[in-house]
């Protein structure tokens, strides 16, 4: 009778293993990391527009301004340099088309959810945590309650077309994300 603590060694050189140490070469090339960011600018890009729909709305009803977003280009030093509303929201847009996307691919398998969309409303309301405080415009009463609503829809809305874009393009056949 065979002992059974000894390794059988045909077992072990029939079997294939990966080897760790050998890259794939499809996610290390320039071009991969140049698609992922282009699917995350894509994303943000696509959030930050329906953001601004929301956020124009709510300026419609009197509960957002878009002159809070001169505060935006005073934090990076540029007031009084370029047009202050215009220039911060382009600052805004750029932050939602780069750095956002950019930790949300990073974070989004670890946000509740089954599906990327569903992972942007968590990471969403995340960020409203930051925004609603850097462009409070001095709203009281039922303004406020406005403003926070409408602000929490907007980055739910942000979140949701980030999700949607990378969901989507990460379902693409020759995808490389």
């Amino acid at each position: 009778m065979a002992d059974t603590g000894e390794l059988d060694d045909r077992t072990v050189e029939d079997e294939e293993f990966d080897d760790p140490s050998v890259v794939d070469d499809e996610f290390d090339r320039l071009f991969g990391i140049f698609a992922d960011g282009v699917v995350g600018a894509a994303g943000g890009l696509v959030g930050t527009a329906l953001m601004t729909v929301v956020l124009l709305i709510g300026e419609s009803f009197g509960v957002f301004s878009r002159s809070s977003f001169a505060t935006v280009t005073s934090m990076v030093g540029l007031d009084g340099v370029l047009p202050e509303v215009t220039a911060g929201y382009v600052l805004f847009v750029l932050a939602g088309m780069f750095p956002w996307p950019l930790l949300f691919a990073s974070l989004k398998d670890y946000l509740p959810g089954a599906r990327d969309p569903v992972h942007g409303i968590y990471f969403g309301t995340a960020l409203w945590t930051g925004f609603v405080f850097a462009f409070y415009d001095g709203f009281t009463g039922l303004a406020l309650v406005g403003y926070l609503a409408v602000t929490l829809v907007a980055h739910w809305v942000y979140g949701i077309g980030l999700g949607a874009v990378f969901e989507y393009l990460a379902t693409r056949p020759d995808t490389l994300v």
